[in-house]
């Protein structure tokens, strides 16, 4: 009861002075988006001091200073995997161009690449893919300032508010680790950074001094973001050198209860239990063997895919499975055309 009581005075007590502050610099602060005005802002500058020992004054005066983007909830609303069908939305990632730079890429940091692979058992294709879709090899890393990015979504999108309110905490704090100036950085519309596009928390469990000079560093550094996107993979599982996915062939009244991505990315079914809804496998697997199964538009025909561990594993860099095959048919392209 004592500890109770104290901690309740304590409580008021950080209430009373975070007031204080915030009045005080509330001139400042309320006609701008994030200000003391914003119902949201307040009790996140709490839990920042509480749990991250930020100051009130710095806290208000950063978030004083962000933008609300309509650009960026709009953008939230409509991914490309969402509005376009398979035919079209792989059209922008597996291009001629993209295959060339990766290669170029490939060529230019094979020495990475391969210590990447002995250290972390991921294939350089797949690295190299992750990097080509995700930036362009490091040309197109995002225009939104990643501040604004982040209080948009975090305390005017409803949906996933938590989640994002989460990131920007995160983010405060690897700014602060790393001594980078939270106002300045750039990244996506979801406030993904640097040649991998890491979110904050990806950032701060994932990303790797890979080169060994000290600092971690994702936004001009290709070794590090070699090395972080590896390690990545390992701790979601990858299985170097396993297959990602099988083509099928489906026939019957029933195939389309095979469908598992109908049910989510986590939904399986064994292959027997597919092959009696009249799914073949191009490639024998295991009746045991539990998988993802799914159907794209192809434009001129539908095509239907068994997804294997490796193929889960790229979804959770991306939770898509057009966004998986994507990188995975660029990761082919790649190693097919660097070894013939």
């Amino acid at each position: 009861m004592l500890n109770t009581g104290f901690s309740g005075v304590v409580y008021h007590w950080r209430r009373s002075v975070l007031a204080v502050a915030c009045s005080l610099l509330a001139p400042l602060a309320a006609a701008s988006d994030y200000g003391v005005e914003h119902p949201a802002v307040l009790p996140f500058i709490q839990e920042m001091q509480s749990e991250h020992g930020f100051s009130a004054d710095y806290m208000l005066r950063l978030l004083s200073g962000a933008e609300r983007r309509q650009p960026i909830l709009d953008a939230i609303s409509r991914p490309a995997e969402r509005v376009r069908p398979w035919h079209e939305y792989r059209a922008i990632f597996v291009t001629e161009q993209r295959l060339q730079q990766g290669l170029e890429f490939w060529a230019e940091h094979a020495e990475a690449l391969a210590r990447a692979e002995q250290e972390y058992g991921v294939e350089p294709e797949v690295i190299v893919a992750i990097i080509g879709v995700e930036t362009f090899y490091g040309r197109h890393t995002g225009t939104h300032r990643v501040l604004d990015a982040l209080t948009t979504l975090g305390f005017d999108y409803p949906p996933r508010a938590d989640f994002f309110r989460r990131q920007l905490k995160a983010f405060m704090v690897l700014t602060r680790e790393q001594q980078m100036d939270p106002s300045v950085l750039t990244g996506s519309y979801a406030g993904a950074m640097g040649y991998p596009q890491f979110i904050p928390s990806s950032y701060q469990v994932f990303a790797v001094d890979f080169d060994g000079d000290g600092k971690v560093d994702i936004w001009n550094n290709p070794v590090d973001a070699i090395g972080s996107v590896a390690n990545y993979f390992k701790e979601h599982k990858w299985q170097h050198g396993a297959p990602v996915v099988v083509a099928a062939e489906v026939n019957g009244e029933r195939y389309a209860e095979g469908i598992t991505l109908n049910d989510g990315l986590q939904a399986r079914l064994t292959v027997a239990e597919l092959r009696a809804l009249g799914w073949q496998p191009a490639t024998d697997l295991p009746d045991e063997q539990s998988v993802m199964s799914f159907e794209f538009d192809a434009g001129d025909q539908q095509q239907h895919w068994i997804g294997l561990d490796n193929l889960y594993a790229i979804t959770r860099y991306n939770h898509s499975v057009m966004y998986a095959m994507v990188v995975h048919q660029l990761a082919q392209q790649l190693r097919e055309a660097r070894i013939p």
